[in-house]
């Protein structure tokens, strides 16, 4: 436990950084600070990339994920898509892999009935007012493009710079990698309050009774963020877990099924270019909750194989539950907080996979001194304090957008 006064007693261990969460978001700003020489600790309650990040379906998604009033978003997830094919090369390289399961396969979003192809319509014309790459195609393009779609395809956009990526073998190779750069990586081991000295951060103690005493802490724990304690309200963050239920199958002849993302309104199909595919997913507000349903098992397959037939064959590897972590505005909280030392780097929702380069780049940024750059600025942690100070009903109220979403 801390010592009295929320200060960490003199015995122990120092740190410069301490992030706390060891999926794909920390595990990127922990190497990326230990590629600058900073001594990082990351912090996992579990084993790394065991949490959100292992439930991923890896879509590297900006253009088909666009959501109106959301640019600040989509900016940021454009930027963090150009480094991705640096970033996977470097990741893997440091990691000592031949590869990430970085693809640039693109992706599809397809309509099925005449109401879908009206939304799709609305869909495209969103995309080209925002000068984003899109083409329509009509049915036969598009089955000739992908023949496993099914004849009754109305209507598909075409999105050839949305990429996908592997997470299960990224968080493997950050790891890898912040340890090959000097970092150090505690699996298992549980971050349960922040420690304060003179207004600013001092530390972290953990569940076990021990203690880390460091300038600088980040709070990368998804949908966990909001559970460390000792963080002033003045600098807390309203991270929720919402619920998504995704499953993982393989076709045992190979991998002929689909090469590009296909994507049917919220659901999608994701290849990963060796036979493998991910089905996914839906969105649930459910708190905590984990439990795989049969009603989820069969909305994912049905919308999927009414589009890919061929799904049906394929075998069923895995279903399982994931915790997105989302905010009240469905930005993400990335920088440094009004606490001096603590930064945030949560809230990233469905596009922590998407974000991670892009959101290490910032926290770096804040890390090393330099201040958070100008893009930054939408996704301040403050801003929430300023949504708390205008009271119910004020003009910071966030109420019903994430129900817009949901």
């Amino acid at each position: 436990m801390p010592a009295q006064g929320g200060q960490l007693p003199e015995h122990t261990q120092v740190a410069d950084v301490v992030v706390i969460g060891g999926g794909v978001i920390g595990l990127s700003i922990g190497w990326r600070a230990a590629q600058r020489g900073m001594r990082v600790v990351v912090l996992e309650r579990g084993r790394a990339g065991g949490g959100t990040s292992h439930h991923a379906a890896g879509m590297l998604a900006p253009v088909a994920e666009v959501v109106p009033a959301e640019e600040p978003l989509l900016d940021l997830g454009l930027r963090s898509a150009r480094l991705y094919p640096s970033f996977a090369a470097e990741v893997a390289g440091a990691a000592g892999v031949d590869g990430i399961g970085y693809t640039r396969c693109g992706t599809l979003l397809v309509a099925r009935d005449a109401d879908e192809a009206e939304a799709l319509e609305r869909e495209l014309a969103l995309r080209l007012r925002l000068g984003l790459e899109v083409q329509r195609l009509l049915p036969s393009e598009a089955r000739r493009r992908e023949p496993g779609l099914a004849p009754a395809l109305r209507l598909a956009l075409e999105v050839p710079d949305d990429h996908a990526i592997d997470p299960r073998a990224l968080t493997a190779a950050l790891a890898a990698a912040l340890r090959s750069a000097g970092g150090e990586l505690r699996e298992h081991c549980e971050a349960s309050e922040l420690t304060l000295a003179g207004g600013a951060v001092d530390g972290v103690a953990l569940a076990d009774g021990s203690s880390l005493r460091a300038g600088r802490v980040v709070i990368a724990a998804g949908a966990w963020s909001e559970q460390i304690g000792g963080v002033p309200e003045r600098a807390r963050v309203p991270v929720r877990p919402v619920k998504g239920q995704i499953m993982r199958l393989h076709d045992p002849a190979g991998s002929g099924l689909l090469r590009r993302v296909i994507r049917m309104g919220p659901s999608y199909i994701t290849p990963r270019g060796d036979g493998r595919y991910v089905i996914g997913a839906t969105s649930e507000e459910r708190g905590f909750d984990r439990t795989v349903t049969a009603g989820a098992a069969f909305e994912l397959l049905r919308d999927a194989s009414e589009l890919v037939p061929g799904v049906l064959e394929l075998v069923l590897d895995e279903l399982s539950a994931g915790l997105r972590p989302g905010t009240p505005d469905n930005l993400p909280a990335i920088g440094p907080s009004a606490v001096p030392g603590l930064h945030w780097a949560a809230g990233h929702r469905r596009g922590g996979i998407l974000l991670a380069p892009a959101t290490a780049e910032m926290v770096l940024a804040a890390l090393a001194g330099d201040g958070p750059p100008a893009h930054a600025k939408p996704f301040a942690p403050e801003r929430f304090a300023r949504l708390d100070s205008a009271g119910p009903g004020g003009s910071g109220s966030a109420s019903g957008i994430e129900g817009a979403r949901a």
